[in-house]
């Protein structure tokens, strides 16, 4: 009797960043195969709505791109209005945000740039652009000793406003993210064709003190200088143009959180619909003790390039 290969299981990520950044790609999880698509909207939550209705029940696991749901501060959740827009839009099909992987995922990447990189991050001046929404990361490398400079201020509301402790940070949060979160997504992150426009520099003196750049490629990317030289960046959703940027900026080391899928990192919510549905689980029925058991099983490792070894 001949075994039956199993079907093709189909994963979409629903973004609000550019359709420029769309891609495809097939891989292979613990011997189920995948389907991997992300669909830009350009920023359009109208667009993104339509999508998501015409996929649910029709894929295996949806992410939603280019947006939370969730943002994290200390042991508090703050829920952004768009995003529960959508995620209520998807009434069948398993959907995500990634939000449930940074806290496993990306504490992971920091652990693996100090032990199997050799990377000292006791002292170094990390420039983290946006913890709220990888609190997980940040918290990663104040607990490794790093000196972080929390940029949610500059970077999502463009006031130059650096936070240089982790009780400030939390305390902030707490204190404007109830109001923040009521705001359209598009008021606070790069989305649609915002993500293709040149880099316009800005608070250079940040990057400049840094010897890490961690967080989201976008919020990273706004203000970026022409030159990063011998930089480390510790990012994810990077396309193939992304990587040849960061190396003439004179990139030394780049590091992305999600593993390379067919030339590609995709975003964290892409490898989280793939656990949830490589799991067989809503997201809600989904434990960090799931994520943790599967991430073991499937050894997925940080992707590194070294761009420009010599700087």
């Amino acid at each position: 009797m001949t075994a039956t290969t199993p079907a093709v299981k189909n994963v979409v990520s629903v973004s609000l960043g550019s359709s420029s950044r769309d891609h495809r790609s097939r891989a292979e999880f613990l011997g189920q195969r995948f389907d991997i698509q992300r669909i830009g909207t350009d920023g359009s939550i109208d667009r993104a709505l339509e999508k998501l209705h015409e996929l649910d029940g029709k894929v295996d696991a949806i992410g939603l791109g280019g947006i939370d749901v969730y943002l994290y501060a200390g042991t508090k959740r703050y829920a952004l209005r768009d995003g529960l827009r959508l995620l209520a839009a998807v009434k069948q099909t398993p959907v995500v945000d990634g939000s449930g992987l940074k806290n496993t995922l990306e504490r992971e990447a920091v652990r693996f740039l100090r032990d199997e990189l050799g990377i000292e991050l006791r002292g170094r001046k990390v420039l983290m652009v946006s913890a709220l929404d990888r609190f997980g990361m940040a918290q990663a490398l104040v607990d490794a000793g790093a000196d972080v400079l929390f940029g949610d201020f500059i970077f999502a509301l463009d006031l130059d406003k650096p936070v240089r402790g982790l009780a400030e940070f939390e305390a902030l949060a707490e204190k404007y993210l109830p109001d923040v979160c009521k705001l359209p997504f598009q008021f606070f992150y790069p989305t649609g064709k915002k993500q293709d426009r040149p880099p316009q520099p800005k608070y250079l003196e940040y990057y400049a003190e840094a010897e890490i750049i961690a967080g989201d490629f976008h919020f990273m990317r706004q203000f970026m200088p022409d030159r990063l030289d011998g930089k480390i960046v510790l990012t994810n959703t990077l396309t193939e143009g992304d990587v040849d940027d960061l190396r003439k900026r004179n990139v030394r080391l780049l590091v992305t959180t999600t593993p390379d899928f067919g030339g590609r990192s995709y975003g964290t919510n892409v490898v989280e619909a793939v656990l949830v549905a490589l799991l067989g689980k809503r997201w809600e029925d989904v434990t960090e003790g799931d994520y943790r058991r599967l991430l073991d099983e499937l050894r997925l490792k940080p992707r590194v390039l070294q761009l420009n070894p010599s700087a």
